[in-house]
């Protein structure tokens, strides 16, 4: 694992405004969270700006729910300063919240009700007036492509298409900012491209900023910036570019019940420096390739049970920054609701 200290890494303390520039659209400063007696987020800094994508990419447990949870008010930070704009704001202050749509990761959408129903309600809860709820919905609905579906009860609807309701209920009094606890989990991949160019058509329209939480690499991908988040402190801060040229060459990734003897031996006689992780031996390497067969002879017999060799992309960095593999469920599909079939996202039921 890659010994990284978050103010030596580029954008870690979030300090990346342009001198004379605006200030950041929301910066957060110190921010620490403790719960029955344990530290959950450790002095935490971060900025993001006007229209930016920002993601927070960490395994569960390491902290992203609780900031999700702080950002949108629902929990009081230990400590921290925020400010909006470059003006000091509390996250639970009725301003900032009035500024900011939530997704939250579990449905918030009635069942019973048909999306443009759902919609209403929350205009109302909003206080969007009734003279200009009705085109917001319609707007809305086009621009997700659920006009069509709109007057079906959400429970009829796919996971794909739940979760574009979810997107633009939370879009229906017009925020600046976006904030999405794990916008993706469980959705297919149709469904996960669909959401993806939903929110940056979104982006690019209304210059929306958006803030995420995610365990997907492949998710984070799309972000402008990322924040490493590990054990609830915040590993590294910049772009998916920046971070994968932090990690040059390829992993491999070794399980043997031998992990002392092979990590010796490939210092020994190879020079290459390897690590355990999770219980299986990794090392990265330009040409990793050329080491596999010499791995094979160096190991007894029976002792390999399998190797792998990955390019990098940022499932590697956070493997190599934190000593952990991102949780492996992102990709799985949701399962729906007891006594609901999962219709597909093209067919009607």
């Amino acid at each position: 694992m890659t010994e990284i200290d978050s103010t030596s890494v580029p954008g870690a303390g979030g300090e990346l405004s342009m001198p004379g520039g605006p200030p950041a659209r929301l910066s957060v400063r110190s921010l620490s969270v403790e719960r029955a007696g344990r530290k959950v987020l450790h002095g935490l800094n971060f900025e993001i700006r006007p229209g930016e994508v920002v993601g927070l990419l960490g395994r569960n447990g390491a902290g992203k729910t609780t900031l999700f949870q702080v950002l949108c008010g629902l929990l009081a930070p230990g400590s921290g300063e925020f400010s909006l704009d470059g003006k000091p704001i509390a996250p639970g202050h009725r301003e900032f919240r009035s500024r900011c749509g939530v997704v939250f990761q579990e449905p918030a959408l009635d069942p019973r009700l048909t999306a443009r129903q759902n919609l209403a309600l929350a205009a109302g809860l909003y206080g969007v007036s009734r003279r200009d709820a009705p085109s917001r919905i319609e707007d809305l609905l086009e621009r997700v492509g659920l006009t069509d579906r709109g007057d079906e009860p959400v429970s009829r609807l796919s996971g794909g298409m739940r979760r574009r309701v979810e997107l633009v209920r939370a879009l229906i009094h017009e925020p600046e900012i976006l904030v999405l606890d794990e916008p993706t989990t469980g959705l297919d991949e149709a469904a996960f491209r669909r959401i993806w160019a939903d929110l940056l058509e979104l982006r690019e329209r209304r210059g929306l900023t958006l803030l995420l939480t995610t365990h997907r690499a492949d998710e984070a991908e799309h972000c402008d910036r990322i924040g490493v988040l590990d054990g609830g402190r915040l590993v590294a801060f910049d772009t998916p570019e920046r971070l994968t040229a932090m990690v040059r060459g390829d992993l491999l990734v070794i399980e043997t019940d031998q992990t002392t003897l092979l990590i010796e031996t490939l210092r020994e006689r190879f020079a290459v420096e390897a690590h355990t992780s999770d219980g299986r031996v990794v090392l990265h390497r330009e040409r990793a390739h050329e080491l596999i067969p010499r791995i094979v002879e160096l190991l007894p017999e029976g002792a390999l049970r399998s190797i792998s060799m990955r390019h990098t992309g940022l499932g590697e960095v956070f493997l190599e920054l934190t000593g952990h593999e991102l949780d492996e469920d992102g990709k799985q599909e949701a399962t729906p609701p007891v006594g609901e079939s999962e219709p597909a996202d093209e067919a009607r039921p």
